[in-house]
This record gives C-alpha cells, structure tokens and sequence, in this order.
C-alpha cells in the first residue's frame, strides 16, 4: 500500500477511530454518529477495507470471564531464542508458532531474543504441553523465557489515530 496513493480526509479517520471502539454499530447508528449519510458512510467503510485499512472485524471475548467458564486461564509471554538465525530457520519456527491455537501473537523481534509469543493457555498442564512441542522437540530452540501474567493492567488493538491527517 502505497501511502502517498491514498487520501484519508477527516470523515476517514474519523470512521477509523469509531470502528476500533466499537464495530457492532450498524451502518445507521455509525452514520447518524459521524453526520454522514448511510450511503455515504457504508461506501467509505467499504472503501477502507477495500483498501486494506480494515484487517478483519471481530469480537473481542473478556478473557477473565471466559477463563470462569472454560478452566483458569493462563497468559504467558515466552521469548523463545534459536540457535541457528538463518533465514529458513526463523522461518521454520514462526510457522510451527503460528500454527498453534494458543499462540495468540508472534512477534520476530531484535535485538534480543528471536522471537516474542503471547500464549493463552487454560491451565499449567497444558501450557507444560504446548512449551514441550513447541521448544523442548525443536533442537533449534535454545532459550526459552517464560513470564507468567498476574495482572492485566490494559489490554487494547486500537491504534492511535491523529486527528488530523498530513
């Protein structure tokens, strides 16, 4: 996406803003709140996920009120640190990590470790099994960095957008 080929006037991110508050507005409701027409509001959103701007739209589930229902809950934070950094083993690793359930995000990052994962697990045991496949079975893997989460103190996907665009 090139930057300079799209123009976002107010009324853009505007809509960009409201959306990552809250998606479940209806096309009416989110016209009425940004004083456009519902034609006009429905063919801007279009556009910006025509555009890419708009990933995917989802519902957000609050992890400690599932975690009552389906088992404790476990959020992890793992750096993970392989020993070979060639191109075709970070590859290797990233597919192997993202390929799994309870890897929530994946993040290559440098310096440091190679990697970054955030886990969501029900419990121990079966964070004990995932970490197991995941870095005990992969000879590459030679540092494992575990934090275990005792509070989440914020949690948000909504990007900062400026008001004004340049």
């Amino acid at each position: 996406m090139n930057k300079n080929s799209i123009n976002l006037d107010a009324a853009d991110l505007q809509l960009l803003r409201q959306l990552q508050r809250d998606a479940s507005l209806s096309n009416h409701a989110l016209a009425q709140l940004l004083h456009l027409s519902a034609p006009t509001c429905l063919r801007r959103v279009k556009r910006l996920q025509e555009l890419g701007l708009i990933e995917k739209q989802v519902a957000i589930l609050n992890s400690e009120q599932l975690a009552k229902l389906t088992g404790h809950g476990l959020q992890v934070i793992v750096e993970v640190s392989l020993d070979r950094q060639d191109s075709t083993a970070l590859l290797q690793f990233e597919h192997k990590a993202i390929a799994e359930p309870w890897v929530q995000q994946c993040w290559r990052v440098s310096p440091g470790p190679d990697f970054i994962l955030i886990i969501a697990a029900t419990d121990m045991p079966a964070y004990l099994a995932l970490s197991q496949k995941l870095f005990t079975q992969d000879a590459n893997v030679r540092n494992v960095k575990a934090f275990f989460s005792i509070k989440r103190a914020k949690f948000s996907t909504e990007l900062p957008i400026p008001e004004k665009h340049h």
